[in-house]
């Protein structure tokens, strides 16, 4: 089965140590019992080294899976009850039947882990209750797909215990269909995708509307990728997520008038945008130049990766971090002030905010031996700004989700 990767053992610490096996198969039978066979699933974060709010355009974008994970312990129950449990929530148990309609309800965590099995009900899987305990050193809310992680565990968690198989990009679709209709996210294709089907030591160029990959080698002797956490979360002004996704549908129905073949901004060059400016309101244009340009930063940054042209890619990560900031108005104090910090230390090539915006994380490419210095310099100058503590780790790109047990 095309989920059942080799865990990959990885050098560089990440922000938090995974508890082992033992130990979590003991906090399950804390939680449940010892009965029965066990099983353990990972399922890593993911972090986008460049192309942000180009998923849900169609577009292109170029993440990598990360160490920090969500780990599923799972077991098969005798009947059609789903019962989940989560470190993360603790005394909260989401409990429903597989043999009524799943309904949205609280909490509202759970609502991902429903969505997904009731997606896979549509699409026809026999599933088997489950007993389930989540964990993880993933940080929830910091624009590291902890929702995706968990969506797609989920997912291998039942295909496991019902014993059955699933394509992968036919899993990612299906947990993103959870996320639209339970979580209430209009989300894009991207995370998880790479969650389930990222590549040990490469970054993967991904098309939004094709689903063609390409995976780029990230070479652990030449960079490093650092990742600094806000520890921060501000709210959209005028709503949320959504917003930005109805501004560019605005752009789309002007850029189809003239033409038709347009179906999303991946269908619009730079030279039709400019020259649709007088037809578009500025703040339409601006979301419309974002993503039209992100998208080209996306794909020359996977063609520079690969011929190891650091400084250029790197031009390309702050040309993508000062458009989010911008032209699509999704930064905030906190990030601008790390990037702007990450590129004060000698040996980094690039830095940008990474996920939907408005706090969460920064990532940076940086030479080896710069990665130290640079963790260091963001968090005694973050602390020294906004008086908090910002989480700095150095991570390296892993494989999609597994069993490892």
């Amino acid at each position: 089965m095309a989920y059942l990767d080799p865990r990959p053992s990885h050098p560089y610490i990440p922000c938090a140590m995974a508890q082992s096996t033992d130990e979590l198969k003991s906090l399950f039978a804390k939680t449940f019992s010892s009965d029965g066979r066990i099983h353990v699933i990972r399922a890593p974060g993911r972090v986008n080294i460049i192309g942000e709010h180009t998923d849900y355009n169609d577009g292109f974008v170029f993440p990598m899976a990360i160490e920090p994970e969500v780990r599923l312990v799972c077991r098969q129950r005798a009947d059609s009850i789903v019962r989940v449990a989560s470190s993360a929530y603790p005394g909260q148990m989401v409990e429903f039947s597989l043999d009524k309609q799943i309904e949205r309800a609280e909490p509202t965590w759970g609502n991902y882990v429903r969505g997904v099995a009731a997606e896979m009900l549509k699409a026809g899987l026999p599933l088997a209750g489950m007993d389930a305990l989540m964990t993880n050193t993933l940080p929830v809310g910091s624009g590291l797909s902890s929702s995706a992680a968990i969506e797609i565990s989920m997912a291998v968690g039942l295909l496991v215990v019902g014993g059955l198989e699933l394509e992968i990009s036919r899993m990612a679709l299906l947990c993103q269909r959870a996320e639209h209709e339970y979580a209430l996210m209009p989300s894009g294709i991207m995370d998880q995708t790479i969650v389930s089907g990222g590549r040990e030591g490469h970054a993967m160029l991904l098309d939004c509307r094709s689903l063609d990959k390409q995976f780029i080698p990230i070479n652990p002797n030449d960079l490093r990728v650092v990742i600094c956490n806000t520890m921060v979360k501000h709210e959209l002004p005028t709503g949320d997520y959504a917003t930005r996704l109805k501004e560019c549908q605005e752009g789309v129905a002007v850029f189809a008038k003239d033409h038709p073949g347009v179906k999303a901004l991946r269908d619009v060059s730079l030279r039709q945008l400019e020259e649709a400016k007088d037809k578009l309101p500025q703040l339409i244009y601006r979301r419309c130049r974002h993503v039209i340009g992100e998208n080209h930063r996306c794909t020359e940054t996977a063609k520079l990766l690969g011929r190891q042209e650091y400084e250029d890619v790197g031009k390309l990560m702050v040309q993508s971090h000062n458009s989010l900031r911008d032209d699509y108005q999704v930064s905030c104090a906190e990030l601008d002030f790390l990037v702007a910090e990450a590129m004060n230390v000698k040996g980094v090539y690039g830095a940008r905010m990474t996920g939907a915006g408005f706090g969460g994380c920064i990532v940076a490419l940086t030479q080896p031996r710069a990665a130290d210095a640079l963790q260091a310099h963001l968090k005694k100058t973050y602390k020294a700004k906004f008086h908090i503590d910002p989480v700095a780790f150095v991570t390296t790109a892993t494989a999609g989700a597994s069993v490892l047990e």
